[in-house]
Parts: structure tokens; sequence; C-alpha cells
């Protein structure tokens, strides 16, 4: 793609809602693969890098997508030797567009990607699963190890797509088309046996009107309430999440709004009216997957 060829990228703010019942979202490989977890306020944590590995899973397997991390190489200088056999440039792959890249080569060059997400959490206070100790079979022999997991976890995730990052990476609109299914989309199809058992309940992306607007956190403006003890939640129906503050927060900034995108499951419960009382400005766009 040219100079003259690249097209514009707004900036985005995202909102990504999921809950996970009595499986893994993230396990800490330094204290014997528990889920993540605050212990002072009992937030189950989930990684960015963990996020990211769902959506570039979805676009290599599923849609057929090249990417620069890969199974098909054991290293990023491995991976850069393999593109120039290939004759590919480095901004052909998609998850370099979104994600960006260390190419690990002598000059060690840096691609920022335009797509970033902040650590996601848990809405809800969350407990482990009684520990069960299992056993697995490895080519070298028998493995014995505890099976850690939620017992129920509503965990939100944020996110942002710089505009100006896109202009380095030559981020286009089909690849955001592409990023929104995968948020939908990539985590019920991991299906692991520590994943499994992971659900999306919604997806929501800001996009403004130009790439120099942004917006706060919109974690901060949303949160669950209960049909139960907050302690005693299993089931997406024993709790609703509550974003009046989240429409007032955008319909406050709808000068900075372009389009509102959004995914919402049919399970999921909204206190009050959801997105409904969003300004007449702010034009809406329902993903339909």
């Amino acid at each position: 793609m040219t100079e003259k060829q690249k097209v514009t990228i707004n900036n985005s703010e995202m909102l990504f809602l999921y809950d996970a019942k009595r499986c893994n979202p993230n396990g800490d490989m330094d204290n014997e693969n528990k889920p993540r977890m605050d212990w002072d306020t009992s937030t189950n944590l989930v990684s960015d890098v963990r996020l990211k590995r769902y959506i570039r899973d979805f676009l290599e397997k599923v849609k057929n997508e090249k990417l620069f991390i890969t199974n098909k190489a054991e290293d990023a200088k491995q991976r850069v030797v393999q593109l120039k056999d290939n004759k590919e440039n480095i901004l052909d792959l998609i998850g370099v567009r979104l994600f960006g890249a260390v190419t690990a080569t002598e000059t060690a060059d840096h691609l920022t990607g335009p797509v970033q997400f902040n650590w996601g959490y848990s809405l809800n206070r969350v407990e482990l699963q009684d520990t069960k100790t299992i056993t697995s079979s490895f080519s070298s022999g028998e493995g014995v190890g505890k099976d850690y997991r939620v017992k129920y976890s509503f965990i939100a995730f944020s996110g942002g797509i710089s505009g100006l990052a896109a202009q380095d990476t030559n981020l286009t609109a089909n690849d955001i088309k592409l990023l929104d299914e995968a948020m939908v989309k990539a985590i019920p199809l991991n299906r692991t046996r520590s994943k499994i058992g992971q659900t999306p309940r919604f997806y929501l992306r800001v996009e403004l009107k130009d790439n120099q607007s942004y917006l706060n956190d919109l974690r901060e403006y949303i949160k669950l309430d209960y049909k139960v003890a907050e302690i005693e939640v299993r089931e997406i129906n024993q709790c609703e999440v509550d974003i009046d503050e989240l429409v007032t927060y955008l319909n406050d900034n709808k000068d900075k709004v372009s389009t509102v995108h959004y995914w919402i499951d049919g399970k999921v419960e909204f206190k009050n009216n959801g997105l409904d009382q969003l300004a007449d400005d702010i034009v809406k766009k329902e993903l339909n997957y």
C-alpha cells in the first residue's frame, strides 16, 4: 500500500465483557498456573497478551490470515528470514498491522501496534473452585498437578485503536472489521479443557470523529448489580450490567463520537434501558454475528 492509498483511521475506544464459569481464564505460570488474581480485592485478572492470543488464533486458524507471531517459526528472527524468503513485507501481516511487532534483528526494529488493550479484570469478587489433583500423560512419562479454576468471573477489558499509529502499520478499515468479529467469536472457539466455559456478553467499539480525540477507560462507567449475594453468583442470569453512567458519559461527549459499533449476547441483561438512551446524534451500528 502506497502513501497515497492509505486510508485515514479514526481513534476508537473499546469495551469487552465476557464471563467465565468453572474454568481458568488466564493461568499464572509462575504460580502453579492458578488463575491470575488480585488477592487484596479478590479480583480475577486477565493479561492483554492472553486476549491478543485469542484474536491471533482466530485470525490465523479461522480467517487464514498471516501473522508475525506464529507456530511456524521458533522466534522472531526466524520469522523475519521466512518473510524475506517469501518476498513478503512485514506489513502484509494482519497481526503486525493490528498489534505491531519487534523484529528481533540486529537493528531491533519496533512497530507500535495501533490496537492495544489494558489488563482485564473481573467486575465481581471471585472465588476459586476447590482444587483437584490431575494426572497428565506426556512422552516422558506422567505428570501430576493441580487444576485451578474460578467459580464465576465477569471480566471487563478496555482497549483502543490509535489512528496515528495506524498510519505506521497501514491498518485498514477491513482489518478493523476482522478485529470486531474476532472480539466476539475468538474466545468461544478456543475449546481447550481449561478455557471452555467462557462466553462473550457485550462488545462496544466507540469510533471517534478523528485521530486526536480520546475517552476515558469505559470500565469506569459500568458495574454489576446482583440478584443474589455477589460471592454466590454462578450464572449470567444472576446479575445485570448497569451501563447507565456509560451512556450518560457518551452522550456528554457526543461531539467526539462518530459511531457506536456494538454486539450484545442474548442472555445478558442490562439494568434499565441499556444503549437505548444514546443521543440521536450518535450513529449506532449493531454487529450481527
